[in-house]
């Protein structure tokens, strides 16, 4: 005997069985019952030069705004900029000069030159030398160079190294010297190099940059850290919540007083009448007193 499809038992089962593999869905409201995770907020990127160090600026940016993240970039040192034209970053800790078209700059310290060289070079026995000093050494000038010299001390080298890094490496070898900012022979300490300070040469200054058509309230915010502004001080979100603040103490209910308190300050005022009259009709009686006796002396 042939069973009509539409009554085999095996297809009921089937159809009334659901699917045992769960959607994504179903697999995160399983995981999470309290159901899918709100986006995080998106980190505020900040690029910073070789040999910049903005740990201050962070420490103050993690205690004013705890809720954004702060997300470092390295950028090349040759960047000047660029990460920020386009859109890599919202700000920049960088070295100038850079092209100020339709950026916003704040200048913010300047750095001493030093020149790096073996710790067993005669450099190395003083506190300080000048670009004169450097006449019979053989100058590294790297192609990115972060210095601005109009004159180069010194004999230069048969090639130019590509980078500091190189140029570092080459005075560590002991084929010459080369200047740089004080932060940048820090990053690239050795035991076997130091470095002095060297006056007459190029400083380097640092600044914090910005896309002007680009400014948020976190880059006002980044500004009122680099100038040194307080919480209370600053133009951006933790100043917007400060007027709030206030204008909501300003908006709250007036304090009730209990009965004892009104039967009190009742009293005060009770007082405070009783003793105003008294002085008033004191004054009175002083000046009448007073008149009196003119006329009693006039006779």
């Amino acid at each position: 005997m042939h069973n009509d499809p539409q009554d085999d038992p095996l297809d009921a089962i089937s159809d009334a069985t659901p699917d045992a593999t769960p959607t994504a869905v179903d697999q995160a409201s399983h995981d999470d019952p309290a159901g899918p995770a709100e986006p995080s907020v998106a980190p505020f990127r900040l690029a910073f030069a070789p040999g910049v160090t903005p740990a201050k600026w962070v420490g103050v940016w993690r205690e004013r705004l705890a809720d954004v993240p702060l997300q470092l970039v390295p950028v090349d040192v040759m960047d000047r900029g660029a990460a920020l034209r386009a859109g890599d970053v919202e700000a920049g800790l960088l070295r100038l000069p850079i092209d100020q078209e339709g950026m916003g700059v704040i200048p913010l310290y300047t750095e001493i030159p030093v020149v790096v060289v073996p710790v067993e070079h005669a450099i190395a026995a003083f506190d300080e030398v000048s670009v004169l000093d450097l006449a019979d050494e053989v100058f590294l000038h790297p192609l990115d160079d972060l210095l601005e010299w109009d004159t180069t001390p010194g004999r230069p080298a048969a090639e130019r190294p590509a980078t500091t890094a190189a140029a570092i490496e080459l005075v560590a070898a002991g084929i010459g010297v080369v200047v740089v900012p004080q932060s940048v022979a820090r990053a690239h300490h050795r035991k076997d190099l130091t470095y002095r300070p060297v006056t007459g040469a190029p400083s380097s200054r640092i600044g914090f940059a910005w896309v002007e058509e680009n400014m948020t309230e976190l880059v006002e915010e980044f500004i009122g850290i680099v100038r040194g502004r307080t919480a209370n001080s600053s133009r951006g979100r933790s100043a917007a919540a400060e007027p709030a603040a206030e204008s909501g103490k300003k908006g709250s209910a007036p304090k009730v007083r209990t009965k004892a308190e009104e039967k009190a300050a009742l009293a005060r005022q009770a007082a405070d009448r009783k003793a105003a009259g008294a002085r008033k009709a004191a004054a009175r009686g002083g000046k009448l007193t007073g008149k009196r006796l003119g006329k009693r002396g006039n006779r």
